[in-house]
């Protein structure tokens, strides 16, 4: 039970993210610093944990191997990622962002045949190119049901334009969040745990940050202290907090598929959390019916797309692939 407890308090601490990226956004803050100040801002943290666990030193040994694809890879992990997160929520409510995020489980089932796989055998061990998980595919589909039911009713109150650029960006970074860390992880190779990567990524992602930040200047200004306080409090609790404790859940049960997949499924509730928080501290609409269909159905599909995901890894014993775990959002 406390492993479930965990995945679902990571799940309400990942939904600031979506809560407060809309408050700025309709308060006049710029969606430019809400995406370059998280970053920024998770630095110190990151630093004071992987310091104090004596790790900072090995970090940097790894990064002087391969500047260009630390560079690279973090760029399109983070940078591609957040960055077009916090764009479409100038078109878009937190809640519907976070339903299409969801996303990212079909993409992340897309792109496993870019990627190879080590299987052990009794002989030893190889590598095999993945492949597309067919069964947990057709599961996925529930979840695009169901985000594509939650844009009907919001599509109806904006412009074409409008609606592609709250879909459009989410759907970028819902395949570039997953492609990027899944590469950096190659990179890794184990050596370094993910505090370690995760800090590692921030940096190498911190030139885009400050590009960002310059453009910011130039266009809208220096940011309010009211939305510097607010990105303030999204990279502690999204960026650390909830890193944290998914991982620090995951781990405990990260010998027991099932219980594994059940704590994978928690994140679906940063759909229900975003949208509790909108409705108490945005005073937005209350969803239709239609939009709550949607939701079920994106809920529904990501249990169902870990359980069907596990069984099948439970199914394969065995023989043992590698799991990718993605970081957090």
């Amino acid at each position: 039970m406390r492993p479930i407890l965990l995945g679902l308090c990571a799940a309400f601490f990942f939904a600031t993210t979506f809560v407060l990226n809309r408050a700025m956004e309709m308060s006049g803050g710029s969606w430019i610093w809400s995406a370059s100040l998280r970053f920024i801002f998770m630095i110190p943290f990151l630093l004071m944990i992987v310091v104090r666990r004596k790790n900072l030193k090995p970090l940097f040994h790894m990064m002087k191997e391969n500047p260009s694809a630390w560079m690279l890879w973090s760029f399109v992990g983070f940078g591609l990622f957040y960055a077009p997160l916090c764009f479409a929520t100038v078109y878009s409510p937190g809640w519907l962002v976070a339903g299409t995020w969801q996303f990212t489980i079909i993409a992340g089932s897309l792109l496993v045949p870019f990627f190879y796989v080590t299987i052990h055998t009794k002989t030893g061990t190889l590598k095999k190119r993945g492949r597309i998980p067919v069964k947990g595919l057709l599961f996925s589909l529930i979840i695009l049901v169901g985000i594509a039911l939650m844009q009907f009713e919001h599509a109806g109150h904006l412009s074409a334009k409008e609606f592609w650029l709250g879909i459009i960006p989410v759907v970028i970074a819902s395949f570039a969040y997953p492609l990027g860390n899944r590469k950096m992880m190659v990179i890794v190779d184990g050596r370094l745990d993910v505090f370690q990567r995760v800090l590692g990524m921030t940096l190498a992602s911190l030139p885009l940050w400050l590009l960002l930040s310059i453009y910011g200047l130039a266009t809208v200004g220096l940011p309010s202290l009211n939305q510097t306080v607010q990105s303030l409090i999204v990279a502690l609790s999204s960026g650390v907090i909830a890193t944290v404790l998914f991982f620090k859940a995951t781990d405990m049960v990260k010998d027991n598929m099932q219980q594994l997949a059940s704590v994978e499924a928690t994140q679906s509730m940063e759909v229900i959390f975003a949208l509790i928080g909108e409705v108490l501290f945005l005073s937005i609409a209350f969803p239709s019916l239609i939009s709550w269909g949607g939701i079920l159905l994106v809920v529904v599909g990501m249990v169902l797309h870990s359980y069907i995901t596990h069984a099948g890894a439970v199914k394969a014993s065995p023989i043992q692939t590698n799991v990718n775990n993605l970081g957090s959002n």
